[in-house]
């Protein structure tokens, strides 16, 4: 008698293996065809690393577009500081004529590293092209302003729900530099799939678009995914135990799309408009259900719970340009003391403008 298929938990088992398989390089390969037009920059040096695990946001020497030097300055600090130099100064050559070739090649890019992508850090760059860089400069911005790429930088954070693992396996930083174009955030979603069942589709931007209100457009969205996943994920990908959630971008007329992402099913995930309470619940159905469709989950209101509500966002990432310039070299409590006698004082500059 076949074995009984045991009973699915929240998570599935992750091992350090299953989880590499997530990382760019490894499945870009298989599914280049169906994605952004990419490079991948690997191995990184080691003084790449630790520019990326420094102290504060500064650009290695020779990286071009330096921003402007804040005109801010403490009175009380300011010869002292003239007469430091930095401690530890970093310039990567090769890693910028690399850069380069391949915004030569694309016109501009976005970077990430192995799993993560510095989005929470977009406002560092004009807000009409969000992420787009167009020399070293911008990407080392983009990477060191970012909270979202230390995971990667992190080994044993990386490592640390991977089941049944005694040793540490082989894990090598990368760069990937993705072609940039101007992206329709109302048509990005994310698709959730457990033990190779496609099982949910939430909406990845937290705003309201009347368009997903129609019935008739989900449907069509859900056939467009469902077909694209059975003709050309499922089944195709075995180190993953098809457990997975890729990120999908819609063509303009709803009709087809391409792979934006892969993400291992696991909490670090955001499972947006689910909970994995919820997907667990979806799973149960799609086992006892002969004609289970996918669940697709949008944003039906302005005034549902998940709509952004005009606040930015990744708004705790956001520091003014000044105090960039003003952290440099210092610890978290001299930076504090500083920052806020420059808001004194530009609070009495105003008031004594203001007389």
């Amino acid at each position: 008698m076949p074995s009984a298929v045991s009973e699915p938990t929240l998570f599935p088992s992750l091992t350090s293996e299953g989880l590499l398989a997530f990382q760019f390089s490894s499945w870009y390969p298989r599914f280049s065809s169906l994605s952004i037009k990419s490079t991948v920059i690997r191995p990184l040096s080691k003084e790449f690393y630790n520019y990326l695990n420094s102290e504060g946001v500064f650009l290695p020497e020779g990286s071009e577009d330096v921003p402007p030097a804040s005109t801010i300055s403490d009175n009380e600090d300011e010869g002292e500081e003239e007469a430091e130099e930095q401690e530890t100064t970093f310039a990567f050559p090769d890693l910028d004529a690399k850069i380069r070739e391949v915004i030569c090649n694309y016109g501009a890019v976005f970077p990430k590293l192995n799993f993560s992508s510095p989005r929470d850090a977009a406002w560092m760059l004009p807000a009409s092209s969000p992420l787009k860089c167009v020399s070293p400069a911008d990407v080392y911005l983009l990477l060191k302003s970012s909270d979202f790429v230390l995971h990667d930088i992190d080994k044993d954070q990386l490592f640390e729900a991977c089941d049944g693992d005694t040793d540490m396996p082989e894990y090598e930083l990368e760069l990937v530099l993705r072609k940039w174009y101007p992206v329709d955030r109302s048509r990005e979603l994310r698709c959730f799939v457990r033990r190779e069942s496609l099982i949910g589709i939430s909406q990845r931007d937290p705003n309201f678009y009347d368009f997903w209100n129609d019935q008739a457009t989900q449907a069509k969205v859900i056939d467009a995914i469902t077909k694209f996943w059975e003709e050309n994920i499922k089944g195709k990908w075995e180190q993953t135990g098809g457990n997975y959630i890729f990120d999908f971008l819609l063509t303009r007329d709803l009709s087809r799309g391409h792979i934006i992402d892969f993400n291992p099913y696991w909490s670090h995930t955001d499972p947006l408009l689910f909970t994995y309470n919820d997907l667990l619940q979806l799973l149960m159905h799609s086992v006892s259900e002969n004609d289970f469709m996918p669940e697709f989950r949008v944003i039906d209101s302005r005034r549902h719970p998940a709509a952004n509500r005009n606040a930015p966002t990744h708004q705790h990432n956001m520091v003014p340009l000044e105090a960039l310039a003003l952290s440099e070299g210092r610890t978290i409590e001299e930076f504090a003391g500083i920052w806020q006698n420059e808001l004194r004082r530009s609070a009495v500059d105003s008031d004594d403008e203001s007389d």
